[in-house]
């Protein structure tokens, strides 16, 4: 299969390693910089995977429809467009698998948060938080992961209303999330919820980022000669 990698920083040198193991050729390296004509072997590849910056992401996206590429979007800090997104990949009859985190085990992670959040709907004296922790690169904060396992928490306990960076949480409604951004850490994330008498945690580490560019890799593979908008439960089969 001919990869076009979008954005090729730690993350895609890293996917470019794992594709070549797989036996997939790398058939484009595109970034800010690259002209047209490079683009143009984005058309000639099977599917692209972008993992550029949250200010390019939304260009490169709508690149790849113009140039009807089936790609996976690993980058985050753009989600604010997503309904925009998802409309152009349908009326395009494109086929797009955005995830904030693509590793297998960060995905078995988010499933273990949502049924955890569901059994505690109706235990109050239970206080829910997130903590996460990533590299010093990393631009956003809370990382897209963390905010995706709130999502799951607000979607199954009715009394947290939005999420809020720890700092800004001020109304018992808040769910909060503490981040911390430290070198060298590929990434951590803790759900606790407390209790006067104890504590209940889940924790997810990441040893090191090989599990994002396996998973991306997979994703790729996955969603090639599709069409649709897509999300990693869909991969996985939950």
């Amino acid at each position: 299969m001919k990869i076009a990698l979008i954005g090729y920083g730690k993350m895609g040198k890293m996917i470019e390693q794992v594709a070549l193991k797989r036996g997939h050729i790398i058939s484009a390296k595109i970034d800010r910089h690259s002209s047209e004509d490079e683009w143009e072997n984005v058309r000639m590849s099977d599917v692209a995977i972008e993992f550029s910056m949250p200010d390019t992401a939304v260009a490169n996206i709508k690149k790849c429809f113009d140039l009807n590429k089936p790609l996976v979007v690993g980058t985050t800090g753009w989600y604010d467009h997503l309904s925009e997104i998802k409309g152009l990949c349908q009326s395009k009859n494109q086929a797009i698998l955005p995830a904030t985190n693509f590793s297998i085990g960060v995905n078995l992670f988010f499933h273990i948060n949502k049924i955890l959040a569901q059994a505690m709907e109706n235990l109050p004296e239970y206080n829910v938080s997130i903590e996460e922790t990533h590299h010093t690169q990393k631009l956003d904060a809370p990382s897209g992961t963390a905010i995706t396992i709130a999502q799951g928490i607000l979607n199954e306990l009715s009394r947290k209303s939005k999420w809020a960076l720890a700092e800004n949480a001020q109304l018992e409604s808040d769910l909060s999330i503490l981040a911390h951004r430290v070198d060298d850490v590929p990434g951590t994330h803790i759900v606790k919820y407390s209790s006067d008498i104890d504590d209940i945690e889940i924790k997810h580490t990441a040893h090191s980022r090989s599990g994002f560019a396996i998973g991306a890799v997979i994703a790729a593979e996955w969603i090639k000669d599709k069409k649709g908008f897509f999300s990693m439960n869909d991969l996985i089969g939950f």
